[in-house]
């Protein structure tokens, strides 16, 4: 039987140097309009703290405003981090945008805090206590959504019977054991964090338990996508995002900057173990090129879906990118 594999998009509200961020979130819809008309799955966007080049604070917030400019794609959070927050409120902001968008809202949890240790103590002063018990703050959400909830002494009644899919995210091994046992679909966060990917994903399979979301397991897997008509206007586009990453290994916060053209010294970057294992999986070139990355990435992992992140200075050359990449993936259902 034929498999086809579903696409999505991760979203960061990436703020450019030189742009303000009302301009960046007119890019966030721009972007969700462009890519519900391409046919992608969902539009996830992730909550961070405290870098300059990302906008997607607020996450809810934004998702919202994301949600009433398109009309038909999932649009939902990958994630919501949990520790940050109190799962009634959660539950609560969830259920609202659930109801204003029904069928349309995803609800992405993750434990990692989405930021620094101090921002996190700032965001949270029981972070580590919160991150440790996400389990059970997870179970908390659920019975917040549950209509079993209805006669409970502390309510989110918004959220009672409405349906918005739980996604538990991961970066490590640590919640897939939780994916699997709960049986909710599981999104790895491949496009950062490489090293546990084909354990946990193992680990997720083995351990799998049917429940009333999901018969059988569902995969995610988060993959940094550049694609141009080139390769080497896609490896030139590409410099703006090593140089976020060297930005984040060195505690150097800036704005994304623009794309140089790909010197000894960025190649050099580009070798160095902690970017070349961030970037492991970074699929960058012309359609060609990519979709031949792509189609080795998806034989060897076996995921459903891929959620595809180009974190990229022009607001042009990443819708191009999406664009190319939908091509990419209409080939390879079609194939």
């Amino acid at each position: 039987m034929k498999t086809t594999y579903e696409y999505s998009v991760l979203d960061l509200a990436i703020v450019s140097k030189g742009n303000s961020y009302n301009e960046t979130f007119k890019n966030t819809v721009n972007l969700a309009q462009h890519t519900e008309q391409l046919g992608y799955s969902r539009y996830w966007l992730a909550e961070h703290h405290n870098s300059d080049h990302i906008g997607s604070v607020a996450t809810s917030v934004l998702i919202g405003h994301v949600a009433e400019k398109t009309n038909t794609i999932k649009v939902g959070s990958g994630g919501i981090m949990l520790p940050n927050h109190s799962p009634l409120i959660i539950a609560e902001q969830f259920g609202t945008l659930g109801t204003l968008y029904p069928n349309r809202i995803d609800l992405g949890l993750g434990r990692a805090p989405g930021t620094d240790q101090e921002t996190a103590q700032a965001i949270n002063p029981n972070h580590h206590h919160s991150a440790i018990s996400f389990p059970n703050e997870v179970e908390k959400i659920q019975h917040y959504f549950s209509e079993d909830n209805l006669n409970g002494k502390v309510r989110a009644n918004v959220a009672e019977g409405v349906d918005v899919p739980l996604y538990i995210l991961g970066s490590s091994a640590d919640s897939a054991h939780l994916a699997a046992k709960k049986g909710l679909p599981y999104a790895f966060a491949s496009h950062f964090a490489t090293a546990k990917l084909f354990d946990a994903l193992k680990i997720y399979h083995e351990e799998f338990t049917p429940s009333e979301v999901l018969e059988k397991p569902y995969t995610m897997a988060g993959v940094n996508i550049i694609v141009a008509n080139t390769d080497e206007e896609a490896e030139r586009i590409s410099t703006s995002l090593v140089k976020v990453i060297v930005g984040l290994l060195t505690g150097k916060r800036d704005y994304m900057q623009p794309p140089t053209e790909m010197t000894p010294d960025l190649k050099e970057m580009f070798k160095h173990p902690a970017v070349d294992q961030m970037l492991k999986y970074s699929f960058i070139g012309s359609k060609a090129t990519v979709k031949k990355q792509v189609k080795d990435f998806l034989k060897q992992t076996q995921v459903n879906e891929l959620i595809a992140v180009t974190n990229i200075y022009a607001h042009n050359d990443r819708l191009k990118s999406y664009e190319l990449f939908a091509e990419i993936m209409n080939e390879i259902n079609n194939e």
